[in-house]
């Protein structure tokens, strides 16, 4: 008989029932053909790529925003136009990176005055670049040597004791003018009313407050009630906006409610007028009908 190896397991060892990822068939599971990187990759940590609470959709996402130079668009809209999954999606994923760590938006103000929203990517969640090993911690602050003599700086009353006086906010610029409908109709109005709150939906900056809407609709009225259809006032003004976020929505709107109203010459007195189609300007169209509006 052949003596045995003493050093050899009596059988092969199954892995650990706490890692997710062994093989249960001999033979299977992933295998890596790894190349080095020299240029254009990122290093990003495991406890982030197997995240256990994390979606996929997140881990994704986390990778992808930790990849992205600085500066680089990381809000709703500049994700949802470079993946397809759309804004809910993408707004899910971002709170449940934001809910580990691994996000963090902060209001910060621009040198100009403007509250812009800052997006700051974690590669170690808990850990702050002043926390980092390897970065000198603050210095102490030194306490001041006893020699005896009196500290004249205790004589100074402190700017704490100073009474601060409150600051007054900043005036808001009035929004410009809206051209005025000539027959102020309650159903004209609501109407008016309904297509400026729907805007939204086609572009989510165009978040107006009810000061701004009632503002805003006798503008759109103006046009309804020159026989332009909603969907041709809602082309006029969602088309073409600039791509950089809106500082104040309804002006751009008002401007355009009043910029892009069409222009005519009146056939009554050749004065121009703004109306869809060619005609008699509002002074010298036929007098009134019953209720203040004009006949048509």
């Amino acid at each position: 008989m052949g003596t045995q190896n003493p050093s050899a397991p009596p059988r092969a060892r199954s892995a650990s029932a706490a890692n997710p990822t062994r093989t249960r068939h001999h033979g299977g599971g992933i295998v890596h053909e790894n190349t080095r990187h020299t240029t254009r990759f990122v290093v990003i940590g495991n406890h982030l790529v197997q995240h256990k609470e994390l979606s996929l959709l997140a881990i994704g996402l986390g990778c992808h925003l930790q990849s992205l130079p600085t500066g680089a668009g990381a809000d709703i809209k500049s994700l949802t136009a470079r993946f397809p999954e759309g804004p809910t999606r993408i707004a899910a994923a971002l709170r449940e990176l934001e809910a580990h760590g691994y996000l963090r938006r902060e209001r910060v103000r621009t040198p100009t005055g403007r509250i812009i929203t800052r997006t700051i990517s974690c590669n170690q969640p808990g850990s702050r670049p002043a926390d980092r090993p390897g970065n000198p911690p603050k210095a102490p602050l030194r306490e001041a040597a006893d020699t005896g003599c009196p500290d004249r700086r205790s004589a100074r009353p402190a700017a704490t004791d100073r009474p601060s006086r409150p600051r007054e906010p900043r005036p808001r610029k009035a929004l410009p003018a809206v051209p005025q409908p000539d027959c102020t109709l309650p159903g004209l109005l609501r109407t008016a009313v309904d297509l400026l709150t729907d805007l939204r939906r086609h572009d989510s900056r165009l978040l107006l407050s009810a000061a701004d809407t009632a503002h805003l609709a006798p503008g759109v009225a103006a046009w309804l009630e020159r026989d332009v259809l909603p969907s041709a006032v809602r082309r006029a003004l969602t088309a073409d906006l600039p791509d950089e976020p809106l500082r104040r929505p309804a002006a751009l709107l008002a401007h355009r409610l009043s910029d892009r109203l069409p222009l005519h010459n009146c056939d009554g007195c050749d004065r121009g007028f703004r109306a869809p189609e060619p005609g008699l300007c509002r002074d010298c169209r036929p007098t009134t009908g019953p209720g203040g509006c004009v006949p048509a």
